[in-house]
């Protein structure tokens, strides 16, 4: 007797719970699942970026500078996420277990390649805060350098909106370093949370950037989603080879600048290059931190640009 394929309603429902549960969107992201279209397909995002003017001043004075507001547009290409799990019935028949590990590695799979397109998009951003070692006072300004809104740490929110992605070996010197300055709340430990510092929620990422935490709020990234996963199935009954094809549209999009900032380890010294140095990254003061910059010149010394030290 030949084995019923699964259903698509029941794979597609086993699929998206899994990429749900690896990959929390609400949490890290900004969900927008309006998508229509198909891959490779283009959408241009506009991405706003803001400057810092706040000045203390003197009775009689008056501000010298403003807030500017800026924004870049850029063309993203709609992503399709596919993969592919085949099966002979009689493979079944031996192991009860192979369909159900199968599907549920298809969402794993999944998360693991949409996950790195998001985290592709948190290093994009263009803000800096250098620190010879991570500490406390590195969360303190990269909080500064994201102006982080009243309420956004609310502990009673459901889920921690200010976090950070940390290499596991960062963590470890994090942990040493903080001790009992890293806070604990039982309540999100669920979500592979491993503490608080300076109200920002860390989370080990194996494959983060060595030396550089990446913090920030959801509003940082707008993920653009086709809502649901699409499932097909095929069989061939001579055979008996079954085979099931998961895939997601999506696009990761950094659509807000201004919340993200990349906590890099070492520190910067004002550049003494007189023309731009190929490959080299420069580096603009800002009130909080600083910004990674293209001269606007060929003498950055000029300009008063930095470069890591």
């Amino acid at each position: 007797m030949a084995h019923t394929i699964y259903s698509n309603f029941y794979l597609s429902n086993e699929i998206s719970d899994q990429f749900d549960s690896h990959l929390n969107l609400q949490q890290f992201c900004t969900v927008d699942d309006s998508l229509v279209g198909t891959a490779g397909m283009k959408r241009k995002i506009n991405v706003y970026r803001a400057t810092n003017a706040t000045e203390k001043l003197a009775m009689g004075q008056g501000n010298t500078k403003s807030i500017e507001v800026s924004f870049t547009e850029r063309e993203y290409e709609i992503q399709l996420a596919q993969n592919e799990f085949k099966y002979y019935d009689e493979q079944e028949m031996t192991d009860p277990m192979l369909v159900p590990t199968g599907t549920k590695h298809m969402g794993t799979d999944m998360f693991n390649t949409v996950n790195k397109d998001v985290y592709g998009e948190y290093m994009k951003g263009n803000l800096v805060v250098f620190s010879e070692s991570i500490n406390f006072d590195s969360f303190v300004d990269a909080i500064a350098a994201i102006n982080i809104e009243e309420g956004d740490n609310d502990p009673s929110k459901v889920a921690p909106i200010t976090f950070a992605f940390v290499h596991p070996v960062d963590m470890a010197a994090l942990r040493k370093e903080l001790k009992e300055s890293l806070k604990y709340v039982e309540a999100f430990a669920r979500t592979g949370y491993v503490g608080t510092v300076g109200g920002v929620n860390l989370y080990t990422k194996k494959n983060a950037a060595k030396g550089t935490i990446v913090v920030a709020t959801k509003k940082a990234i707008t993920m653009f989603i086709k809502k649901g996963v699409e499932v097909e199935t095929d069989r061939n009954p001579d055979t008996r080879e079954n085979k099931i094809w998961s895939r997601k549209y999506y696009i990761p999009a950094l659509t807000d600048a201004t919340k993200t900032v990349k906590v890099i380890k070492g520190k910067v010294v004002k550049t003494n290059d007189t023309t731009v140095t190929s490959g080299k990254q420069y580096y603009k003061e800002l009130d909080s931190g600083f910004m990674e910059v293209t001269p606007a010149t060929t003498n950055p010394k000029t300009e008063g640009l930095f470069e890591k030290a």
